[in-house]
């Protein structure tokens, strides 16, 4: 038996294989069991039982309950979902939606019925119900309250007694869900106060807002299904918040301060006393915001925190955060100083102290120790494709809590002890360890690798310079398993470039997607450039695109080309440009803009003209098309309709309501007027991105039309 060298993910492995043994990954594999039957061993589920420093997580299979201590990593089988059924008279297959009601029962949910189960008794009861048209059901801490939308209007459950907090019959005006199309961090639209007091919700009034048309081909005839799509430079959703009084049952609204209705109200956060609430004001221009405290029990104004401006864009992404419960002296995320910092104000809005000053940015506050004296966050570090936890304390001490480089996922015990830390890297599947206060890490799992004795390739993780000759930019080049240097090798580049996005991450694959190592088998080089525009390297970074999306992001993905073209195992004359939704838009640019570089592109929901894109995303990156008119134009893809060479291949769910078809198709229709061939797949009834089974006839359409068009 011949030893076999094969590279995981740049880790050279000795195995004893031959090449005959070494089995095949499949294309179907590589689409949907990424996350499988490939998927790193991880303590699935991981929660911390309140009150302690015991844990949970569940099987592999779902069907068990795994208990453990941070002092005792030794798991046990705890609970059985065949306890759980015989005890509640549920048929439950998995623990998806587990929650704590305390550290002695757990809540249960199956299908609009929540139940207590005693985990020493082993006993349960039917806790409480909901109707079953209900959504965005959101409990108060103790878990003794539910408030829940329906349709439009907004819904309190107490035992069995529903309250009505909202009556609108106009359905144009929504209630207790997410606003401003999540953007601004916004996740829910329903919001307890600490001590379940009052209930916060935003409200939007989309009366005003255009109607978008999706058509449903399911019935006879098709019907028209209207969306409120508020696209640049068009009338938007005016926003409101709710304060509804659980006393008297009366409700307090509070508008935006500056008179604009169609201005931004986000970030809704509570103090820890119940009695205010802080809200993040922002202009419809999104350079100016103003953090603002309400009173909870009137919804008057009580005074601004604190501003910032800026002449490209001001982006609120987090609440205030109040690291201790018995204090409101918060925390504030800012770019202020050009990278996302902490910065601890008093009650006041007096800047107490900016905790971190560090050149990369902060992403995330993980939770604190009991007594709010210290916090932890995650950040990339000065590794921009890391993501790692720190912890700084309210005097500016920072520590580098994580022991590796890698991506991390990290839950902080309930009072503050330990950490529990799971990440992935270059080399490494999956390692989940405890962390204690000292800094010790005792191992829980470490994951097998789940490609041993599949051909799979290596991905090369390196730096070139941006097009301002200053910048660095991350690259990834994945090589099949049988790569030899000798040869010249077609190539497909993977694109997205937009902001909010990082392609390239120090984890396992390193942020590829497998279906990328399948092609490389294939006989192909995969390549991705994070270029200037993506996330995670800083405002100067991300903002170069204000104003001209399609610009520095093509200049950069061009140098990514002129560092391929360099490369002796690259055929410079077969290459292939791939990417969806920002990335659509960047492959139909790169093919149209600069018609004379790639052979082949496929195209899937791009944008094409970026006034027919939402407000909230499309007013930050490119104001509105009054005010950027020129800017509109020159980023407006169906202007280099006559430029095309390459095949093109156009693809676009029909049931689009992220990036409406309307966009793709009037790409097609500029370039039937151009006279130029290309060809456009429709995948009908689907939204934004194609899921499920079908995912993989997608990515087989994608993939062979490269296959048999780079030739």
């Amino acid at each position: 038996m011949n030893t076999k060298w094969m590279f995981i993910g740049g880790f050279l492995l000795a195995f004893g294989y031959s090449n005959a043994q070494l089995k095949t990954i499949t294309l179907e594999e590589s689409v949907l069991q990424q996350n499988r039957k490939f998927g790193a061993d991880r303590l699935t589920g991981f929660q911390w039982i309140p009150g302690t420093s015991d844990y949970v997580y569940t099987t592999q299979s779902w069907t068990k309950l795994m208990k453990a201590s941070a002092t005792q990593s030794e798991a046990k089988e705890w609970i059985s979902l065949a306890e759980i059924n015989k005890a509640l008279g549920t048929q439950l297959t998995n623990w998806f939606g587990l929650q704590w009601i305390d550290r002695t029962h757990l809540l249960i949910t199956d299908a609009g019925k929540y139940y207590s189960f005693d985990v020493n008794t082993r006993t349960g009861v039917l806790y409480m119900t909901r109707p079953d048209a209900s959504e965005n059901a959101t409990f108060n801490a103790t878990k003794t309250l539910l408030a829940y939308t329906i349709a439009n209007n907004l819904y309190l459950k107490n035992g069995e007694k529903e309250t009505a907090i909202t009556q609108e019959t106009n359905q144009g005006i929504v209630s207790g869900q997410s606003i401003s199309r999540n953007e601004f961090g916004i996740k829910e639209g329903i919001f307890w106060s600490p001590n379940a007091s009052y209930l916060a919700f935003y409200q939007k009034d989309e009366t005003q807002v255009a109607d978008y048309p999706l058509l449903d081909i399911t019935k006879t005839p098709g019907q028209l299904v209207p969306i409120k799509y508020p696209m640049a430079g068009q009338v938007s959703e005016k926003v409101r918040v709710g304060i509804y009084n659980l006393a008297n049952g009366t409700t307090v609204f509070i508008r935006p301060r500056s008179g604009a209705s169609d201005d931004y109200l986000t970030n809704l956060s509570w103090t820890p006393d119940g009695k205010y609430v802080v809200i993040a004001e922002l202009n419809r221009g999104q350079n100016n915001m103003n953090l603002n405290v309400y009173e909870a029990a009137t919804g008057n104004f009580v005074r601004t925190l604190l501003n910032e401006t800026h002449e490209r864009w001001v982006e609120p992404e987090h609440e205030v955060y109040f690291p201790s419960k018995k204090s409101n002296n918060f925390i504030w995320f800012s770019e202020k100083d050009g990278f996302q910092n902490l910065y601890y104000y008093d009650w006041n809005g007096k800047l107490i102290k900016q905790l971190t000053q560090n050149k990369f940015p902060a992403r995330e506050i993980i939770g604190t120790n009991a007594e709010g004296t210290e916090i932890y966050f995650k950040a990339t570090g000065e590794n921009g494709t890391n993501m790692l936890v720190y912890s700084v304390n309210l005097k500016g001490k920072q520590t580098l809590v994580s022991r590796e480089d890698g991506v991390h996922n990290a839950v902080v015990s309930p009072d503050g002890h330990f950490i529990f830390d799971e990440y992935s890297n270059h080399t490494t599947p999956s390692k989940s360890v405890i962390l204690d206060q000292k800094g010790n890490a005792a191992v829980v799992l470490v994951s097998k690798n789940k490609y041993e004795g599949y051909a799979l390739g290596t991905a090369e993780i390196k730096t070139i310079k941006a097009a301002d000759g200053v910048t660095d930019l991350y690259t990834r080049l994945i090589k099949p398993s049988t790569f030899d240097p000798a040869k010249k090798y077609p190539v497909m580049v993977y694109v997205y470039g937009g902001p909010h996005a990082q392609m390239i991450t120090n984890s396992y694959l390193d942020g590829a997607n497998l279906w990328m190592y399948w092609m490389a088998e294939q006989g192909y080089l995969v390549f991705t450039v994070d270029n200037r525009g993506s996330d995670n390297r800083g405002f100067a970074f991300e903002s170069i695109i204000h104003r001209n999306l399609g610009k520095h992001e093509i200049d950069d993905q061009l140098k990514g080309i002129e560092y391929l073209k360099s490369l002796p195992y690259v055929d410079g004359n077969r290459l292939a440009v791939h990417g969806w939704s920002f990335g659509g838009f960047m492959t139909t640019s790169l093919l149209l803009r600069q018609p004379d570089v790639f052979k082949v592109g496929v195209a899937g929901g791009p944008v094409i003209d970026w006034k027919w894109y939402e407000v909230m995303y499309g007013e930050r990156y490119m104001d509105t098309p009054e005010e950027n008119a020129q800017g509109f134009e020159t980023a407006c893809v169906a202007n280099y309709a006559k430029d095309l060479k390459g095949k093109l291949l156009l693809i676009h769910g029909t049931a689009d309501d992220v990036v409406v078809e309307q966009h793709n198709l009037a790409l097609a229709k500029k370039l039937i007027e151009a006279g130029k061939p290309f060809d456009y797949f429709p995948y009908p009834m689907h939204k934004h991105n194609v899921t499920g089974k079908e995912r993989v006839h997608l990515m087989t359409k994608v993939l062979q039309y490269i296959l048999d068009n780079n030739r």
